[in-house]
């Protein structure tokens, strides 16, 4: 039973189930943006296609990574021989494939949304990571696919008044993406990998996020009136928003130059 257990738990791991539940819920808020009502399928697919492409993007993410982790992450299932580098991109492969039938079944025109971020996972990991603010970027528009694809699930096109909340998301997960950043700097220099604090220092990254999610929070700002239903519930939950990025960019900030993984995770 040992060797069964391993791989399992390993494939857990490989999912990052602490990010697990992120990826839907921007698929259902896509689909709230709709403006109709939708059925309880159209809902499945907003959340469960994301689901599985960010997992699809994980296996495949780390099986590009498999060298550079193996300095700097040999913790981690593929480095540490608890899944082989076939198992993952097989997984990952099934995983995309699920998502393109989702996509098939509730909107043909899904399935170009769907392709155009498994495409962008693939060109981040094998590509784009390791080349600055441009790996970044890339990390942030699969996002603000994902608002598109979950509006496009209900409807055959988004609406416009998606767009700005797509645009929320691009800035705000091109900072978080980039604050991920900061923890690996040793190990990214290491292995060749040119990002923005290996670049440009630790506080040019930083200074860098906290002005894209300021502008997150701006557009979202701008963006009340376009909100469908609960106005006032929409301002209450982006204020918190607003604090909480507020209180970990303000730890960020204050910190020395060189970032201990804990805190930039």
């Amino acid at each position: 039973m040992a060797a069964p257990r391993t791989a399992l738990l390993a494939h857990l791991q490989t999912w990052r189930p602490y990010t697990l539940w992120y990826p839907g819920l921007v698929g259902l808020a896509g689909a709230t943006l709709a403006g109709s009502h939708p059925v309880t399928g159209q809902l499945v697919v907003a959340w469960a296609a994301p689901t599985l492409g960010w997992v699809a993007g994980h296996y495949l993410g780390d099986y590009y990574d498999r060298d550079l982790d193996a300095l700097s992450k040999p913790q981690r299932p593929i480095p540490s021989g608890r899944l082989s580098p076939r198992a993952a991109v097989a997984t990952g492969i099934g995983c995309v494939i699920a998502v393109a039938a989702l996509a098939l079944w509730a909107n043909w025109r899904a399935v170009a949304v769907a392709a155009a971020a498994m495409a962008g996972i693939v060109a981040y990991s094998r590509v784009l990571k390791g080349r600055g603010l441009s790996g970044n970027l890339i990390r942030g528009m699969l996002t603000a696919l994902t608002v598109l694809f979950g509006a496009m699930a209900v409807q055959p096109w988004p609406p416009w008044r998606a767009l700005p909340f797509a645009l929320v998301f691009l800035a705000h997960d091109t900072a978080s993406n980039l604050v991920g950043t900061l923890r690996d700097v040793d190990g990214d220099r290491e292995g060749g990998y040119a990002t923005v604090p290996v670049r440009q220092g630790v506080r040019r990254a930083t200074h860098t996020a906290a002005a894209l999610y300021l502008a997150a929070v701006a557009v979202a700002c701008a963006a009340t009136a376009l909100v469908p239903g609960d106005t006032a519930g929409y301002l209450v939950l982006l204020s918190a928003a607003a604090l909480c990025g507020a209180g970990a960019f303000g730890l960020l900030l204050r910190s020395p130059g060189h970032l201990a993984p804990a805190l930039a995770l």
